[in-house]
């Protein structure tokens, strides 16, 4: 298994330049970007309570953020790969923000239905297919090659301290301010987003990108991207093993809050604690992504976090003691972040740089799909078989997915 060993004072040296440059105002837009989303995503839900009382209504505002993925993943792969990705990028989010301040207008004239709601949570989610895949092509030609990695544990890391301990905190704040004030807080977001990534100019070269064969169609770009994945080994293990941990996690998540509430008796301070903590090892995972993929190698690294998720959910659903759950929780954050940092790094280093909006549009499509597939697993068996089995579950889908890497691990690994 071959490796890329780099100088920690280098890959060090070439973040602290790039901070001064595109990768400075790539990482601005998305922490301002991710501040509005976790104002939207924690005021989103209480308004939909307010407007319907059906479970199922409620429950299709979450499905609408996973359908677009499916439906038009790909396509937003295709569209990345065939235009300027930075013009694409703040497009996309001037776009955004003009629905959300229209949506903050409603909101504040009080005329919002629970309908305007699905058709908002669709529309946001079907531009992010292609503002996600244009990010992802973009980001290899802002940073050096060998500091990808730190940079994708910083954005990644930027993101979830923003969301998590910043702009959710603030969502009562908001709200006191006024129904609509959320809402119009993430339309600024977007529009501050999309006025850092065009102030990029000339800094970000997209990839020389190859003469189209007559009659190309996106289509059949589309299938390019499958079958690039598809022929890469580890790129398609890694794809596979991937989506077997989403199943995993749609039916733990789905089912947390009854786990923690109901199976430990830890109460609504109990669930925040895990959540809590979760939020914290994922940071900390962050923070210590690249270093760790640089000693072990990111193949080993791979196989590690897998181990110590494995662990963290067996311990999850086997110990019935709120302080065993929020260790296994913070430990599970963390190992997944790393997961997180090191999976990207590996798809932008292996797959062509003109292709990488398909390849990566064709690997998120597939693993997302394991989401919504989990939640629904995990409300079956956890009614069938008790509060604590979909926990058990995931760790049994995660083995799963450490088995199915096995085969590509044989590759070699940047």
């Amino acid at each position: 298994m071959a490796t890329v060993e780099v100088g920690e004072q280098g890959a060090e040296r070439a973040v602290s330049l790039v901070w001064r440059g595109g990768f400075g105002r790539l990482w601005g837009a998305a922490v301002v970007s991710r501040f509005g989303d976790a104002l939207r995503g924690a005021a989103l839900p209480l308004l939909a309570v307010s407007l319907t009382d059906s479970p199922l209504l409620v429950s299709l505002v979450t499905a609408c953020g996973f359908l677009p993925w499916l439906l038009f993943g790909l396509l937003g792969g295709a569209i990345a790969d065939r235009v300027d990705q930075r013009r694409a990028m703040w497009a996309v989010d001037v776009a955004r923000g003009v629905l959300m301040a229209a949506f903050a207008v409603v909101v504040w004239l009080g005329h919002a239905t629970i309908g305007l709601l699905l058709a908002l949570a669709f529309a946001l989610t079907t531009l992010q297919t292609l503002f996600d895949n244009a990010a992802t092509a973009l980001l290899p030609s802002v940073v050096a090659p060998e500091a990808l990695s730190r940079a994708n544990a910083r954005l990644m890391t930027g993101q979830e301290v923003m969301g998590r301990f910043v702009g959710a905190p603030l969502v009562p704040v908001a709200l006191g301010l006024g129904v609509a004030v959320p809402y119009a807080a993430d339309a600024v977001t977007y529009l501050a987003a999309a006025a850092l990534v065009a102030s990029l100019g000339g800094r970000a070269q997209a990839p020389r990108r190859e003469l189209r064969a007559p009659g190309s169609t996106i289509r059949s770009d589309m299938a390019e991207g499958i079958g690039v994945l598809w022929r890469d080994r580890l790129l398609r293990a890694l794809c596979v093993s991937t989506t077997l941990c989403n199943v995993g996690i749609g039916a733990l998540i789905a089912t947390l809050v009854l786990h923690v509430t109901g199976w430990l008796g830890a109460g609504d301070a109990g669930y925040a604690a895990v959540i809590t903590v979760y939020g914290v090892g994922s940071v900390a995972g962050g923070l210590m992504a690249a270093r760790v993929a640089e000693r072990l190698g990111r193949g080993p690294t791979i196989m590690v976090c897998g181990i110590a998720q494995i662990a963290a959910l067996f311990a999850l659903g086997t110990i019935r003691e709120l302080p065993a759950a929020v260790a296994a929780f913070g430990v599970f954050g963390l190992a997944g972040m790393v997961w997180n940092v090191t999976e990207v790094t590996m798809m932008q280093q292996r797959s062509p740089a003109e292709m990488l909006g398909r390849v990566s549009a064709a690997f998120r499509t597939l693993s997302t799909a394991g989401a919504p597939l989990g939640a629904l697993l995990g409300g079956v068996i956890a009614g069938a078989w008790g509060l604590n089995t979909p926990a058990l579950a995931a760790a049994a889908l995660f083995a799963c997915g450490l088995v199915a890497l096995v085969p590509g691990m044989r590759s070699p690994i940047n």
